[in-house]
């Protein structure tokens, strides 16, 4: 049995597995750059040790470094979290070779869905529905167009080996099909070491909906129900919350069975997701599969009470699993929204800095999974997301109200946060009535562009008026006693104390 686990990531999400551990009677190892040396993880973990310098290149990613730790300190075990290293096949297989159980599926199970095209393949032959397009990479740009040309536009340009929105092109016009194709290829070659490229017809009105699922090796695998993901800046998930609001129950029924089929396909074992793409009427297809842990996972766990990253521990020990997909159902809403350091006035720029003050929001239903504090610079060579912020209540309605509540409450000063942004999305009325897509955000500038909230600073001149008055009567009535002399009644007290004490 795991006994001690190397956590092979940093911030809220190292945090977030170690405590599990804790739970479960589990040492914890943290690794950290040298940037990350005073981060709250290196604090938590019962052990630490350094694995190089800031960039991510010469430290995270780095498997001799990562293993040479867990070695070091004989971890049974490692937790990749999710980003970095977790959707790495090679670190996978490297864990297995040096006898460290890597907590995730397969090497084969990452390289299959990893791969955008294999997986198409393999879904075609489980029967999950995929969306319209080539089953083949492709590379040649004449060959591209040509299939660009029989599919029909609107199309979506897609990288083969990769995902998180890099080598990805909307090509709506037949002008911007052959510089939309070598941009995707340019920077899937970048982010990936691969320019191969796959194309997709694109569906209109899209909604971003995934299912979370657990498989053991046991040959059992369930799922969690659905996330709704389609609040989204650049491909870039920003607000998470579960159950969907455009779902149905016979609809839930169904694409939860195509997602355990999609698992079941490559013999998955551990905690997965399985993203579909929606459109208005609820036609769904297979989008991608994220072999880790989400970072929105807290919402599943909070709505359906399981704790994600303890039963990625169990599979990991070779357990069954120990819920069937009968026992399971969905309590009341949840949502999750990404604090990052960025200044969402400025388009969206990183900032980082050192954190002078900070008050965590608290209160019934709020749970917050972050990992900076009061005096903490937050470096620069790393994503910006800082924090997560979760509300659960018992209907969608109090869950959006919760969540404007448990913003207001959340102050962070010394750098600029998305904080105020997200705030603008909570009192959209597309977002607060549940009718919105992956277009959400273009679609509603007017509600989300700063205002300049000229009745606040009407509120503030008018507290700083009175409170001038104020202090104008009261050093008038020190200057000038009741008797009409001149001299303070403070001051004459003070004097007859001095005497008395003569």
């Amino acid at each position: 049995m795991i006994k001690k686990i190397l956590v092979a990531n940093r911030g809220e999400i190292a945090i977030r597995v170690m405590r599990t551990c804790r739970e479960m009677g589990i040492k914890s190892v943290a690794v950290y750059s040298e940037a990350d040396r005073s981060s709250m993880h290196v604090r938590y973990a019962d052990e630490a040790y350094c694995i190089g310098p800031a960039p991510s290149n010469e430290s995270y990613l780095v498997i001799d470094n990562i293993i040479d730790a867990a070695k070091r300190c004989h971890a049974d075990a490692i937790h990749p979290g999710y980003g970095f290293l977790s959707e790495n096949a090679g670190f996978a297989d490297r864990c297995e070779q040096e006898g460290i159980i890597f907590i995730g599926p397969s090497s084969h199970a990452i390289n299959t869905m990893g791969d955008k095209i294999t997986a198409r393949q393999k879904m075609l032959g489980a029967g999950v529905p995929v969306v319209p397009g080539t089953s083949e990479p492709i590379q040649e740009i004449d060959k591209a167009i040509k299939v660009i040309k029989e599919i029909g536009l609107p199309v979506m340009v897609k990288a083969s080996a990769g995902g998180g929105g890099k080598g990805m092109r909307l090509i709506h016009e037949e002008s911007e099909i052959e510089p939309g194709i070598k941009a995707a290829q340019s920077e899937a070659l970048a982010a990936f070491g691969n320019d191969a490229v796959y194309i997709e017809k694109y569906i209109n009105s899209p909604h971003h909906i995934e299912f979370q699922v657990l498989a053991d090796k046991h040959g059992n695998c369930i799922h969690l129900f659905e996330r709704e993901c389609s609040v989204q800046r650049r491909h870039q998930k920003v607000v998470e919350e579960t159950p969907s609001p455009i779902m149905t129950p016979e609809v839930r029924k169904e694409m939860g069975a195509h997602a355990v089929a999609a698992a079941r396909a490559v013999n998955y074992a551990s905690a997965g997701t399985i993203e579909f793409i929606v459109d208005d009427n609820l036609n769904y297809y297979f989008l991608e599969m994220n072999t880790r842990l989400q970072v929105e996972h807290p919402i599943t766990e909070r709505v359906v009470g399981v704790d994600l990253v303890k039963e990625q521990i169990n599979i990991a020990n070779n357990l069954p699993l120990r819920y069937k997909q009968e026992d399971l159902k969905q309590n009341g809403h949840a949502i999750e929204v990404r604090i990052y350091a960025e200044d969402p006035d400025n388009n969206f720029m990183p900032s980082p800095g050192k954190v002078m003050h900070i008050t965590e929001p608290l209160g019934l239903g709020v749970r917050h999974d972050g990992y900076v504090y009061e005096g903490y610079t937050i470096p620069m060579f790393y994503d910006p997301m800082i924090s997560k912020l979760i509300v659960w209540a018992p209907t969608r309605k109090e869950a959006v109200e919760r969540m404007k509540r448990a913003l207001y409450a959340y102050k962070i000063t010394g750098i600029k946060t998305s904080i105020p942004f997200l705030s603008r999305v909570m009192n959209t009325p597309a977002f607060v009535e549940g009718r919105y897509n992956t277009h959400f955000i273009q679609d509603n500038q007017q509600y989300l562009e700063p205002k300049d909230d000229a009745s606040q600073k009407i509120r503030d001149v008018a507290a700083i008026t009175a409170f001038v008055d104020y202090i104008s009567k009261i050093e008038s009535k020190t200057r000038v006693s009741s008797n009409g002399s001149s001299v303070s009644n403070w001051k004459a007290f003070g004097r007859k104390k001095s005497l008395n004490r003569l």
